[in-house]
């Protein structure tokens, strides 16, 4: 054989060789693939029949309810046993109708009322009967309900108002039908602030926008707060969201604190008078059938965090008093029992060295029982904040970790027991029915004990005539939500809350501000027609007259989760190279910045480089622009003092308010087209 020969033999066996290792190959991949979908078809098939399991057996126990006449009154037989019973008339006082229900509830449904979980919703109001982590559900709705008994929810992102009301109606319908037909009480944060604390995008609702409580102190008008009140109160009722987890009583003592846009700023007196005024527009002169509920918070003060580090996180779980002043920010919280609030939500934070223990605020007998209880009388519900007995997960991968500080060692069990034991009456975020069931059957937790939470939280039900007509006219709800009068409200209210802080003198003695309509500008941030109602808007800031830039206060990451997306802390003042960007706009061309306040920025070379300056706390782009151009006159003022430097921010005590060294514009600052003289340059 020639060696051209065996050269081809060696190939065409190489080819062969190659053609079989591939055919096996691909055929060991073809039977992993199909392997894979096999499993997740099996996966997914045990899934979706667990749960139309779990759904069926949920449903098979309901029963519709008829109504009862009592003299020329109609009453729903809640408990389907064809006699009215005291708890199912509404002649009849509260306390009585409380413990006429108590007398007949099990253990099973008293557990139920204690905790206070998430809750998803279709996108065109479905009720989800299967965990939905994109929809914020991560159980069956069916079984909560009517298996677990729970009996409060809060909601994160929601459909439109016809959806939300319907859907609404539906699962009220779902907890009239089981056994004693205690209806649902459903929660919401904050749904009306133009920037919410977890975004108005994720939460959604179609709401009147208004400024943030920041912005609503910065208007120092109690009259427009309880005027905001009583309008988000409608508008949230209209749909079925009869809690609100808000106000904020905290104290912005420590600038570089996450929350302190939720809050009405750093000073006691202000955000007293604030906050009795939020709650009374909420809640009336009394909890009542058109009240929505409030949920104070964050008992005893959540302001004053160690590096102002937030407490959602592990390494901000202290809270500090280097100042000695933990006193000072009960005062808001006074103001708040005294507008009657119906709830109150202790923080996460560790109270360091202010107790015999230091544990996070839920956890600790004497934040809760000795101080707010029987100091201060407190008999209202004391919830507390979410996911302190277990972090929040799917399918046995935890997302978020709880943040039940100083008590790590501790079971969920054992975390129940102790915070009940301290005081709590609900348990926000998370179910652990089970686990509290077994605890009071081994006599670890007194089912008195459990009577007294389930008193407190029942006759806040009861207030607000949930016992009598849970149910809300859909159509109704159109009209209310987002309507123009209550828009126009809104609007108002940015305008007001917006702070002139800085008004360059021209050469001719005259001010800056407001701009000539005019001009040319060139603009960041801000949408392009809008401004061009106000001016010209020019896309190169070399053919501009002026600059107009909105900014938001820096903020510094750190472990990159997606919690700190929302809750933004660390430095307060621009870094390179952004810093010297702006500041070559502000010599090019006379520049006017509106920052958004989320917290106190540090912007000294800013504030000197440009003509204009001014701080808003949620707004739209035309309420900025009427100031700037003088269609609406400047009136608010500082609700926390600006620091002048990070050094004198780092300098300060987390719990003392007003003590930055040299700040550059004071508490309480703010100017007016027709007040030059207060120029602070």
């Amino acid at each position: 054989m020639c060696l051209f020969d065996k050269i081809e033999k060696i190939l065409i066996l190489s080819k062969i060789t190659k053609n079989f290792v591939m055919k096996k190959t691909l055929k060991i991949l073809g039977f992993s693939l199909g392997g894979i979908i096999a499993l997740f078809l099996i996966l997914w098939a045990g899934f979706e029949t667990r749960y139309a399991i779990i759904n069926s057996r949920a449903k098979a126990s309901l029963a519709e309810k008829q109504t009862l006449k009592a003299g020329h009154e109609e009453m729903r037989d809640l408990n389907g046993n064809g006699r009215l019973d005291p708890y199912e008339d509404f002649r009849k006082p509260v306390e009585e109708r409380v413990e006429d229900l108590l007398a007949q509830m099990t253990l099973e449904e008293k557990a139920g009322l204690l905790w206070h979980p998430p809750l998803g919703i279709g996108n065109k109001g479905e009720i989800l009967g299967k965990p939905n982590p994109a929809l914020f559900n991560m159980a069956s709705t069916y079984d909560l309900i009517i298996r677990k008994k729970l009996r409060h929810f809060n909601l994160f992102r929601t459909p439109g108002t016809r959806h939300l009301a319907q859907w609404y109606n539906e699962i009220q319908k779902i907890a009239e039908q089981d056994r004693l037909g205690i209806p649902i009480t459903i929660a919401s944060d904050p749904r009306h602030g133009i920037n919410n604390f977890i975004g108005d995008d994720l939460l959604g609702g179609g709401f009147s926008e208004w400024p943030e409580p920041i912005g609503l102190a910065a208007t120092d008008d109690s009259l427009l707060i309880a005027e905001f009140g009583r309008i988000a109160a409608e508008e949230l009722a209209a749909v079925g969201i009869r809690t609100a987890l808000h106000p904020m009583a905290d104290l912005a003592t420590e600038p570089r604190w996450a929350r302190i846009n939720g809050t009405f700023g750093e000073d006691a007196s202000l955000s007293a008078k604030m906050t009795a005024a939020y709650i009374y527009g909420f809640q009336g002169s009394q909890l009542g059938p058109q009240s929505v509920a409030c949920m104070t918070k964050h008992w005893p003060g959540g302001g004053p965090q160690a590096g102002g580090l937030d407490a959602h996180f592990r390494y901000g779980m202290d809270q500090a008093y280097p100042g000695d002043n933990f006193d000072y920010h009960l005062i808001p919280f006074k103001a708040a029992f005294d507008a009657g609030t119906a709830m109150i939500m202790p923080y996460y934070g560790v109270p360091v060295d202010q107790t015999s223990e230091n544990v996070g605020m839920s956890f600790n007998k004497e934040i809760i029982n000795d101080l707010l209880r029987e100091e201060y009388g407190y008999n209202g519900v004391v919830c507390s904040d979410w996911g302190i007995i277990e972090g929040f997960g799917f399918f046995g991968i935890e997302m978020f970790e709880s943040p039940g500080w100083g008590v790590d060692d501790l079971s969920p069990k054992e975390r129940i027991k102790k915070a009940i034991d301290a005081g709590i009456d609900q348990f926000g975020g998370n179910s652990n029915v089970e686990e509290l069931i077994a605890l009071v059957r081994a006599g670890s937790i007194s089912e008195e004990r459990i009577d007294q939470s389930v008193r407190r939280l029942l006759r806040v039900k009861f207030q607000m005539g949930l016992f009598d007509n849970p149910y809300v006219d859909v159509d109704a709800a159109e009209r209310i939500v987002g309507n123009r009068e209550f828009m126009d409200k809104g609007k108002e209210a940015q305008r007001k809350s917006i702070v002139l802080l800085k008004n360059q003198m021209k050469p001719d003695s005259s001010m800056m501000l407001p701009l000539s309509k005019n001009i040319k500008v060139y603009i960041e941030n801000m949408s392009k027609e809008i401004a061009g109602q106000y001016a010209q808007v020019v896309d190169s800031l070399d053919d501009a007259d002026f600059a107009i830039l909105r900014l938001q206060t820096p903020w510094e990451p750190r472990d990159g989760s997606m919690m700190e997306t929302f809750l933004h802390q660390g430095y307060l003042d621009f870094q390179e190279p952004e810093l010297s960007r702006l500041l070559e706009i502000t010599r090019k061309k006379p520049t006017v910045i509106c920052m958004y306040l989320e917290r106190p920025a540090v912007i000294p070379e800013i504030a000197d480089g440009v003509v204009g300056l001014l701080g808003e706390f949620g707004a739209n782009d035309d309420a900025v622009l009427d100031i700037v151009f003088g269609r609406f006159n400047p009136t608010a003022k500082l609700p926390f003092e600006l620091p002048s430097a990070m050094a004198e921010v780092e300098a300060q005590h987390e719990d003392v308010p007003f003590d930055s060294e040299n700040p550059l514009f004071p508490f309480g600052f703010g100017l007016s087209y027709h007040a030059a003289d207060e120029i602070l340059f």
